[in-house]
């Protein structure tokens, strides 16, 4: 599993990368604050509903959640399901909170 720095994703955020990030939390979550991601929560992954990214396969998929653990989660299956690149925001959206605010 890969581990991505909210620092990096910031910057790679600011030079308007295409990414593909994905909001592994509930949607009371995302609703809350969300930086942008495709809402997609554990419970989809873990149950093999992906239709909405299984065009990414081959492509970086950036997963976040709260603290990072569930997303770390997320990372596994996806990789088990044959995705390529899928990476885990490290520290999740509290850790961007914390560096960035909302």
């Amino acid at each position: 599993m890969q581990i991505i720095e909210s620092e990096e994703l910031k910057q790679r955020m600011a030079a308007q990368e295409e990414l593909h990030l994905i909001d592994v939390r509930q949607p009371e979550e995302h609703a809350d604050f969300n930086i942008g991601g495709l809402l997609l929560p554990l419970g989809n992954i873990m149950s093999m509903q992906t239709e909405e990214i299984d065009d990414l396969k081959e492509k970086e998929i950036i997963c976040y959640c709260r603290s990072g653990q569930r997303s770390m989660q997320a990372t596994m299956m996806l990789e088990t399901m044959g995705f390529k690149n899928v990476k885990n925001l490290a520290g999740g959206m509290m850790g961007w909170e914390a560096k960035y605010g909302r």
